[in-house]
């Protein structure tokens, strides 16, 4: 289960997927009547031509870039695993009751439906929200097999020594340093998902101090990831750093951005600049418009010299396996 893209680069199909997103309520999650008046008759109006524009510099002949490669996913997990594998996204097509209905049609002996949300790192506004709709849909159409989430795998060692792998042919060069771009979430959120109530965001080095918020605390496990990669890369910390990018609204989001490190690297010295973003397991508009577009222009036009964008892990070999990895355990 992915995230999901537009139907075309129309502003009106690009208008209603933004719709659909914005208006869930774990993504801004704020009052419905203040949600439908922020997301209607400010945000989509204004936003959706933009985000039109955007797609259209991606867009390729089979499609949405991450609908397209979630497809070429299941096709390869497909070709490893004997059971049935479909894909759903959480908003636009195909949607969750069109991969349970293909699923139940062709095996109607079905007990168990494996889900796997394709974000690493726990957020409500991601992981969470993928298997509530999930759920939601499995309740409503009363089907007889139970469903199991895979949780989120941002320490398996599966997917950091596929994600590690996908990098390391990028940070060959001495000079080169690596930045890790995770999805920006307001601070709200990393609140909001603390289940003790009492340690997220509540001291400098929270993230470090164990503790049981850690399951769902996504600053943390971006933390992790980035921990545990550079460790299997022998990268030093001076040779590496991390960001968030993505910021909409005025809110306090996680720090430091993204945006703003393009043009400050540059003059600390750093221009030589590999960027990877591990939130995303398929290429997609934040990583090939905002990424691969936008701020390797931010980077080179602040004095940088040097901008390599890794792709995502998208359909590497490394990665297929550690699907079949993840969903066999």
């Amino acid at each position: 289960m992915n995230l999901g893209s537009p139907d075309s680069t129309q502003v009106r199909d690009v208008r209603k997927y933004l719709v659909e997103f914005l208006m869930d309520k774990r993504v801004i999650d704020s009052p419905y009547l203040v949600r439908t008046m922020l997301v209607k008759g400010v945000i989509t109006p204004f936003r959706a031509p933009k985000t039109a524009e955007a797609y259209g510099a991606i867009w390729g002949e089979e499609g949405s870039p991450l609908v397209a490669i979630t497809k070429q996913l299941q096709q390869a997990v497909q070709r490893q695993i004997s059971e049935p594998v479909e894909i759903a996204m959480r908003y636009g097509n195909p949607g969750m009751k069109t991969a349970y209905d293909k699923l139940y049609a062709a095996n109607p002996g079905i007990e168990e439906v494996i889900l796997l949300p394709l974000y690493p790192h726990y957020a409500m506004s991601s992981y969470e929200t993928a298997v509530e709709h999930a759920k939601t849909v499995h309740r409503k159409g009363k089907y007889p097999f139970r469903i199991t989430a895979i949780p989120p795998f941002y320490n398996h060692p599966a997917y950091i020594g596929a994600q590690a792998e996908s990098i390391r042919p990028y940070i060959e060069n001495n000079n080169t340093h690596l930045l890790f771009s995770y999805h920006s979430i307001p601070e709200r959120h990393i609140i909001k998902s603390d289940i003790t109530r009492s340690h997220c965001l509540q001291s400098a080095n929270c993230c470090e101090t164990p503790s049981p918020a850690h399951a769902r605390c996504y600053r943390h496990q971006c933390f992790a990831t980035t921990r545990l990669v550079t460790e299997r890369l022998g990268i030093s910390k001076d040779d590496y750093s991390v960001s968030f990018q993505s910021k909409l609204g005025r809110a306090e989001w996680l720090k430091p951005s993204t945006a703003l490190r393009m043009g400050q690297m540059p003059r600390e010295g750093i221009r030589d600049l590999a960027v990877v973003c591990p939130s995303f397991v398929s290429d997609c508009l934040e990583t090939l418009e905002e990424i691969a577009i936008r701020e390797k222009e931010n980077f080179l036009t602040a004095g940088g010299e040097r901008f390599n964008f890794i792709p995502c892990m998208n359909t590497q070999p490394q990665w297929v396996s550690a699907i079949v990895t993840l969903i066999g355990n």
